[in-house]
């Protein structure tokens, strides 16, 4: 796991790096939001922890940055105690937590692992919302149509009149449809199309 450590002392900058790097975590330090944002380097980061108070972008301008350009690396803040209602509102804009200086190490650590936790649970979802939606394009135009309809609670019977086919037909490709989604009954179809409904809507 990579983390990006954003801070513009690089006293404080060097002194995380080798707490982290001491659990074998690679990190990658920047002096400021800009430089981060600016680096190839949030594509492949597993966490951000960044100082609240930054010259440029604060830790709140940058969460709301990151919501902006659609990232989804977590985000923890350190913050003196006259930032917290800024380190506060940045949970509210979506950030994963924060840590008020002098900050224990070892809830830091604790921290910095269960957000790449959690990071890498999310790229999964995420991946396996990509191939349900990936799935559904690549199904023929009428077995869309069942698998729409049968979403929206209508019978067999009632999907055959619709669309002008037979009520077997619709059997067939609603078993099709089942199949080729991975869903073990109607209810968990209805989960995956809303899914990727909604993935597809991002």
């Amino acid at each position: 796991m990579t983390i990006a450590l954003i801070d513009d002392d690089e006293a404080v900058l060097d002194s995380l790096r080798l707490l982290l790097e001491g659990r074998g975590m690679a990190v990658e330090g920047f002096g400021c939001a800009e430089e981060f944002l600016a680096s190839d380097a949030l594509g492949r980061v597993s966490c951000i922890v960044s100082d609240v108070r930054l010259p440029g972008l604060s830790g709140l301008e940058l969460q709301r940055t990151l919501n902006e350009q659609a990232h989804s690396a977590p985000l923890i803040l350190i913050t003196g105690h006259g930032d917290v209602p800024m380190a506060v509102s940045a949970i509210k804009a979506g950030a994963f937590d924060f840590v008020e200086k002098p900050y224990n190490a070892d809830r830091l650590i604790a921290l910095v692992e269960e957000a790449c936790t959690v990071a890498q649970m999310m790229r999964v979802k995420h991946g396996q919302k990509a191939e349900i939606l990936l799935r559904i394009c690549e199904m023929p135009r009428r077995q869309r149509e069942v698998m729409e309809l049968v979403t929206e609670g209508l019978s067999n019977k009632q999907i055959a009149i619709r669309l002008g086919i037979s009520p077997r037909t619709v059997e067939n490709y609603r078993a099709w449809v089942m199949e080729r989604l991975g869903a073990t009954n109607l209810a968990d179809l209805v989960r995956k199309v809303l899914t990727a409904q909604n993935f597809d809507e991002r």
